[in-house]
């Protein structure tokens, strides 16, 4: 004959069970984590850009916005040739999306970045940025230094 205490931890284990949705066999699903969409307009020759290399960039930046013709919202940013911003890549001198979507690009090549708000400002507002926006870039890439 079971104790009292043994019905009870049982009851206790089948209510815990029915709770969190059924058995150990129900899949567990992981949130997917954001990505950057690449799309590349000319593809550059030379090495491919790697963590650690030090680019030399042109660059334009708008708000996503889906309303607008190429979706290019209001433009927040611009790098031309003449005035030019290097970075080191893959040190987070930059927002993650631009870590992530530069990597393999390479010099003369051009790639637009959709970059969701989790890989640039968050939460976090900037001049000509409102929080939580999701930004496009055009990147061309002048030089690369190993």
């Amino acid at each position: 004959m079971k104790s009292i205490f043994q019905i009870l931890a049982t009851l206790a284990c089948a209510l815990s069970l029915t709770a969190c949705g059924g058995s150990d066999d129900a899949p567990v699903t992981t949130p997917a984590a954001p990505t950057v969409t690449k799309v590349d307009l000319a593809v550059g020759t030379g090495i491919e850009a790697i963590a650690g290399d030090t680019l030399t960039v042109a660059y334009t930046g708008w708000l996503y916005d889906e309303t607008k013709t190429e979706n290019k919202g209001a433009q927040f940013d611009q790098a031309v040739a003449t005035t030019p911003f290097t970075f080191q890549l893959g040190k987070g001198i930059v927002i993650p999306g631009w870590d992530q979507g530069v990597v393999g690009m390479r010099v003369g090549g051009k790639r637009r970045l959709i970059i969701p708000a989790a890989l640039g400002y968050g939460s976090v507002a900037k001049p000509n940025i409102p929080a939580n926006s999701t930004l496009m870039f055009e990147i061309e890439v002048l030089t690369i230094k190993r």
